[in-house]
């Protein structure tokens, strides 16, 4: 069954092909859930038991499920009641992330014990440093500066003119840091060892870190309140919203309770007295932290907390049940209720409340539908961004080439190119130590040859590709040259022999 009490269509048709709708005696169905029970009489027009012996039967199916149903066992029975134990819990845990009000809850009350804490820690340098520097307890009041100037000065005796510039950067007054100096020198404060001064300002230190962090933690706050409860935020504040919600348990809650509910809601005890010893009960909780509470008179605060609890009611609603989170209705319900404190004051009318909910509702879906522009715009620049890297994965796969590091793009890897440069430094290399039997000696015109292959990559790469005990055109070359000398000299040769001959006989005779 759905939430909304809607009977499922799948047992819905169960229901329909195993129960006997027909017929003189009408069947009595036993439901062991009293809302399940009443929809499907609204559904069946059945009779429908919920109680007295529903709840032993149900318990008995349930223990000997597995030997009522066939091929099942009762290992698979107890997984399938613990999946279905899961996906009933998922079921009611299902929320959306960024409107999550328990981080609101937690964030709030983190900042009131970081409060009370550094409160408490501020105290403690105050009364340890001021065993050494008392003037300085009454002249600077803020904790955290004070937390900051003991950590800076130390040592009451080392201040001196050339600290006067940083003590105005922590103070932010040059009068307040000269008085700081004055009485750092005429101070009645005893003196301190060297060790006790590293644990006072280590302690401050720690104390200045936390303050540091409650403020980032107020800043997170904000930022949550706008997500999850924005127009809450913008009619009363941040802290003082965060605060309804966590007192109520969740925004859901608050949303729920009515507008007399939310104007008390944190005076239960003072409500419980007034109710115990009959006397008056109490006009504000919470909500009297806020701005306006404080700014009407006293003879009007009572009415002033009733009508801004009524708006945070409606604004309340508006976030817990919205789908696109806007603040546009809660910067209404303020300005309705500044008119209100204006009306209480001075008697100036204030406008009607369907006036200005037709303004807001006009401009809120105009806002609303800028932003589901900006969204849809936003999911087609990821799908986007999703198919290109699965483009870039599968060309990467396929070449061999580019690869692909956790969904980015890295720099790719050309395999082949670097096979190519090897293979033509190699030959590079056996052209330039050739084999002393098939070449001579390198000759000028030879050399210029040889820096024209090595500038040609054509060439190169061809002679790459001839290195499996083929000959390539340059040593063919080479070859046909040193053979057309050879045969110069051998056709050279001849003659000097005959005349040498002649010579000889010459002499003989």
């Amino acid at each position: 069954m759905y939430p909304s009490g809607v009977v499922h269509a799948d047992l819905k048709l169960f229901l329909e092909t195993n129960l006997p709708l027909s017929g003189k005696k009408k069947p009595v169905l036993g439901v062991s859930d009293a809302k399940i029970g009443a929809a499907l009489q609204e559904e069946f027009n059945l009779s429908i038991q919920t109680s007295g012996v529903v709840a032993e039967i149900s318990r008995g199916v349930r223990l000997h499920f597995h030997s009522l149903v066939k091929g099942l066992t009762a290992q698979a029975a107890s997984k399938a009641q613990l999946g279905l134990g899961h996906s009933y819990s998922r079921a009611k845990v299902k929320f959306n992330v960024n409107r999550n009000d328990n981080m609101i809850i937690q964030s709030i009350a983190l900042l009131d014990q970081l409060d009370k804490d550094i409160n408490t820690f501020s105290m403690r340098v105050r009364e340890w440093y001021g065993y050494h520097f008392p003037e300085l307890i009454k002249i600077v009041s803020d904790n955290s500066m004070y937390c900051r100037l003991a950590r800076l000065i130390g040592n009451r005796k080392e201040l001196s003119e050339e600290n006067l510039e940083s003590l105005e950067e922590v103070v932010m007054d040059g009068a307040k840091a000269q008085a700081i100096l004055d009485a750092s020198r005429s101070s009645m404060g005893m003196d301190i060892s060297p060790i006790d001064l590293i644990n006072i300002e280590r302690f401050s230190v720690r104390v200045v870190s936390l303050a540091a962090y409650r403020l980032e933690l107020q800043e997170y706050l904000r930022s949550k309140m706008g997500q999850v409860a924005p127009n809450l935020a913008a009619l009363i504040g941040e802290v003082v919203g965060a605060r309804l919600i966590s007192h109520a348990g969740s925004l859901t809650n608050l949303a729920k309770y009515p507008a007399s509910t939310v104007q008390i809601l944190g005076a239960e005890k003072a409500l419980f007295r007034a109710l115990k010893t009959r006397g008056n009960t109490p006009k504000y909780g919470l909500i009297f932290h806020s701005t306006f509470i404080g700014r009407a008179e006293a003879k009007n605060k009572g009415r002033i907390s009733r009508y801004l609890a009524n708006k945070c009611t409606i604004a309340s609603r508006i976030d817990c049940f919205s789908e696109v989170p806007t603040s546009v209705f809660g910067d209404r319900l303020r300005e309705q209720v500044e008119e209100r404190l204006s009306f209480y004051e001075t008697g100036d009318v204030p406008r009607k409340n369907v006036d200005v909910m037709k303004e807001a509702v006009k401009e809120a879906s105009d806002v609303a539908a800028e932003i589901k522009r900006k969204l849809e715009k936003k999911e087609k620049k990821r799908k986007k961004r999703e198919k290109k890297l699965q483009e870039l994965e599968e060309n990467g796969d396929t070449n061999g080439e580019v690869g692909v590091e956790n969904g980015d793009e890295s720099t790719p890897v050309v395999k082949k190119k670097k096979k190519k440069q090897t293979a033509e430094e190699i030959n590079v290399q056996t052209e330039e130590n050739p084999a002393p039997e098939t070449e001579p000696k390198d000759t000028p015109g030879k050399k210029k040859k040889k820096r024209k292959a090595e500038a040609d990559d054509v060439q190169t790469e061809e002679a790459a590709v001839m290195d499996n005990g083929e000959e390539t055109p340059a040593k063919k070359k080479k070859k046909r040259k040193s053979e057309t000398t050879d045969v110069e000299l051998m056709e050279e040769t001849p003659p000097t022999m005959s005349e040498k001959k002649k010579k000889k006989k010459a002499a003989a005779e």
